[in-house]
């Protein structure tokens, strides 16, 4: 399908399966060189302090390397802890995180424009709203607050 493509895992646990390559086609195009590390939290806490200056590990960083070619940082432990705030499983989630990084690889910053896309690629491969709501008829269409309150 593309170029290249690669999936690491240097955790102990297992990756839920998700079309990563086909979201990265649609994204980015199946030109675009592009590997996703799954790390544990000490590591994603290292990168985080290196590349950011924040000492705390997080979710998933962005790394675009050229115009083609780009790697995403992903830690599980961190994405399982912060599902239930966003009223999403981890799978939902993990796949929701993905399809923002690769938004940032393709250059887009923080905005309505790139909440739009998050929204449309989330329907297409998870059949949810991006705001965290499935798109249950019984909610009546409507999108429920971003995150809850802990």
């Amino acid at each position: 399908m593309s170029d290249y493509f690669s999936i690491t895992n240097t955790t102990k646990g297992r990756i839920p399966s998700c079309p990563f390559e086909l979201i990265k086609n649609d994204i980015l195009g199946d030109k675009y060189d592009l590997s996703i590390a799954f790390v544990s939290e000490k590591k994603s806490q290292e990168y985080n302090k290196t590349y950011r200056g924040k000492d705390k590990s997080t979710n998933i960083l962005s790394f675009a390397y050229s115009k083609k070619e780009g790697e995403l940082i992903i830690c599980p432990a961190v994405v399982k802890k912060e599902a239930k705030n966003f009223d999403r499983n981890y799978k939902n989630f993990l796949g929701y995180l993905v399809i923002h990084g690769m938004l940032h690889l393709k250059g887009m910053q923080h905005s309505s424009r790139m909440d739009k896309a998050e929204e449309k690629y989330d329907q297409k491969y998870f059949n949810r709203h991006r705001l965290g709501v499935s798109n249950d008829k019984s909610r009546g269409g409507r999108i429920l607050k971003r995150r809850k309150k802990s």
